[in-house]
């Protein structure tokens, strides 16, 4: 009876322990779940997204772009923190006539730098420079030239809800004179909701306005959303999410829908 007792009191001691790993393993998927809704919070990670727009081009074929895009925050004194966002974008475009060819490679890679506060409350903004670089491998899948702007987030937390909004325009200042300059806009509104167990809801297109171009085909405004969430294999989260949208104004030959699927590897401290 001492043993039987000894043993029902180690399986009362590991069920509270395992009970208490798996509350904490909630507690902490639902935090990262609002940590990357959140342009400039202070975590480490590696998202992978690809976007495939339909019905693109004169053909209405396929456009893909996967976009690498990691982001590393740097602490700057007590009080400031730089989150650094590179967007590197492997584009797959296809053929504009019957008798051309898919154009593949590299596109222009895109750099913004957010100065934050490190203790925000529930009000989070982050401002600095936005740099695109004309890296792409073919003509046809960049702009050829450099260009810098600013760029400005601003994010609202609560219990279950994390909405705001990022915005940058970029200008041409330099690269190849043959080329059109740039004068471009990204704004990204977001809305999530946040569920238990690091699950959420989302809508958060990204909406473009190219000035340069003629007046009816500047702007690209998609609507939509989707659902994501937290999981973990092994000890490393991952953050997986899928969107669709369909693009209410888009440019002549633009996609008529676009679906946005993402993994996302997180590295929290």
């Amino acid at each position: 009876m001492k043993h039987f007792n000894k043993y029902y009191r180690f399986a009362f001691v590991s069920v509270l322990i395992s009970i208490s790993s798996m509350l904490s393993a909630q507690t902490d998927d639902s935090e990262l779940a609002k940590k990357v809704q959140n342009p400039v919070s202070d975590l480490i990670s590696i998202p992978f997204q690809n976007n495939i727009g339909f019905n693109y081009g004169p053909e209405e074929k396929v456009f893909n772009v996967m976009n690498i895009q990691p982001v590393v925050p740097f602490s700057v004194g007590a009080n400031w923190n730089l989150i650094t966002r590179t967007i590197i974008p492997v584009v797959s475009m296809p053929e504009l006539m019957p008798s051309g060819n898919r154009t593949s490679g590299l596109g222009d890679i895109n750099i913004t730098a957010f100065l934050s506060p490190s203790k925000p409350k529930k009000l989070i903004w982050g401002v600095g420079p936005c740099i695109l670089i004309p890296s792409a491998t073919d003509e046809m899948l960049g702009t050829g030239k450099w260009a810098v702007g600013p760029s400005f987030v601003l994010i609202h937390m609560s219990n279950k809800w994390v909405y705001g909004f990022l915005i940058n325009n970029v200008w041409s200042f330099a690269g190849n004179g043959t080329r059109a300059n740039v004068n471009q806009m990204v704004l990204q509104p977001g809305v999530n909701y946040n569920f238990k167990k690091g699950t959420y809801i989302t809508m958060s297109p990204i909406i473009t306005a190219n000035w340069e171009a003629k007046s009816g085909n500047q702007w690209t405004v998609p609507l939509g959303g989707g659902f994501g969430k937290i999981v973990r294999w092994g000890k490393l989260p991952f953050n997986l999410s899928a969107q669709g949208f369909y693009n209410v104004v888009t440019p002549d030959y633009g996609a008529d829908w676009t679906l946005r699927l993402q993994i996302q590897m997180l590295f929290p401290k």
